[in-house]
């Protein structure tokens, strides 16, 4: 019982300590696949390849109207280019969740909600300038804010998930 209890506060201090590693991390690589409007691979300095999530926002599910429109606005911004990664943490599936720098100073995430291609994901920020900027497009109708019955991605999901259990 003591061996477990000891293997098992090692699993959790390793764990804690492979977050805490990520964390903060800065990442400069070469963008080389796009998933959808908010995942991608980007290729690293060492020939690493990573599969990026972006933080703090949520893109319309594939099916989902825009969702090819947010795909292809990434596609655009950073397929092929050199990018920065400010990493916060990895997730569940080993994604590094991060803020992307391109062109020197843009922030994708923020350009994301901007142009309307993109939820700020309030479950997981209290980013203001995201809010701000979703916010703007809503009252403008900018992107998939035209549509007065928008769905939030994650709502897109549950009731995709309800359906199948049916």
């Amino acid at each position: 019982m003591q061996k477990l209890l000891i293997i098992l506060l090692l699993l959790f201090v390793t764990t804690k300590k492979d977050k805490a590693v990520v964390k903060k991390q800065t990442i400069t690589g070469k963008v080389v696949a796009i998933t959808d409007g908010d995942t991608f691979k980007l290729l690293t300095k060492d020939s690493t390849l990573i599969k990026v999530r972006l933080a703090n926002i949520d893109c319309p599910e594939r099916k989902q109207p825009f969702s090819n429109i947010a795909k292809q606005f990434v596609s655009k911004a950073i397929f092929s280019k050199t990018v920065k990664l400010n990493v916060l943490k990895k997730d569940r599936y080993r994604r590094y969740i991060s803020n992307v720098i391109y062109d020197d100073s843009l922030s994708l995430c923020h350009e994301l909600v901007k142009n309307g291609l993109a939820w700020h994901y309030r479950k997981y920020s209290k980013d203001s300038i995201l809010q701000d900027l979703e916010d703007n497009a809503r009252r403008n109708k900018i992107g998939l804010w035209q549509d007065k019955n928008a769905m939030a991605p994650w709502e897109w999901r549950d009731k995709k998930k309800k359906k199948s259990k049916e």
